[in-house]
């Protein structure tokens, strides 16, 4: 375990950079931080560059272990004065532990031939995945990534116009689900859009044109749902490309529903249909 107690050392003005997104995309790091979410980066494998632990916080018996394995497999362990990780931590309340990260690219053709091969000559339908549209809220991609993760989708498509994936209440909101699946950054929607076609994937979108509710489609063959903007909805660009536009019923008064709430209705929806 290295000590720093200097705000000056290269190491932390590299992690205090991270909060901006412009660093994090230079450097292809992250942060995240928190007992679980750190945990979680150790289980998963993530490329993990190295560990930062409050004095304090390392004396803490389950933070103890964390460290412990983390220098067992070799990664770097930075100690910090209580107040120096304080500067450099993105919370209001810091647990005293935090992980530089690696960001890990994968391409669609991957995760798609990913969802669909479970062997050599075994092959199943089409995977599930949830496609978001100018997503702009860091909440509401953190919980539909985590739903995502919980209701066993195969990936996580992501439009230019998205709040920034590894914003660190991004990665809060996931509560470790960001390792767990894999995150395509698309550049181009549209594009994107006509590669999953391609693959025999149906796209569905909820939508105030749509004819049906979502409990009436089929989605037993694999789905790609649209999340559109929290404000307008999916684009006209998407909604050209949608194959099912669905309804969600809504007797009460509201005229609309939270994006991860719907995320999660239809999500859960094409779950059910396949067990």
């Amino acid at each position: 375990m290295k000590p720093v107690s200097s705000g000056n050392n290269p190491m932390i003005k590299e992690i205090k950079s991270l909060k901006l997104r412009k660093y994090r995309e230079r450097k292809g790091l992250f942060f995240v931080e928190g007992e679980r979410i750190v945990e979680e980066a150790l289980k998963s494998g993530a490329g993990i560059q190295r560990i930062v632990v409050a004095e304090k916080a390392a004396w803490d018996e389950k933070l103890a272990g964390l460290v412990s394995i983390a220098g067992a497999r070799g990664y770097e362990i930075i100690k910090v004065p209580e107040s120096l990780f304080r500067d450099i931590s993105d919370t209001e309340n810091p647990q005293g532990v935090l992980a530089v990260v690696k960001m890990s690219t994968h391409s669609l053709k991957d995760i798609i031939r990913n969802s669909t091969f479970t062997g050599v000559g075994q092959k199943r339908n089409p995977g599930y995945f949830v496609i978001l549209d100018e997503i702009q809220d860091p909440g509401n991609m953190g919980t539909i990534i985590r739903t995502a993760d919980a209701a066993g989708f195969h990936g996580v498509i992501i439009s230019n116009g998205c709040v920034d994936v590894y914003n660190p209440k991004v990665l809060r909101s996931t509560m470790g689900s960001i390792f767990h699946l894999p995150i395509h950054l698309s550049g181009d929607l549209a594009v994107t859009l006509k590669e999953v076609k391609a693959s025999n994937i149906k796209i569905y979108a909820a939508h105030l044109k749509g004819n049906k509710y979502y409990y009436e489609v089929d989605m037993t063959q694999g789905a790609a749902i649209i999340i559109g903007n929290e404000a307008r909805g999916i684009s006209l660009e998407s909604e050209k490309m949608t194959d099912v536009l669905v309804k969600i019923p809504m007797p009460g008064k509201a005229e609309s529903l939270n994006a991860s709430v719907a995320a999660g209705l239809l999500m859960y929806e094409a779950i059910r249909q396949k067990v």
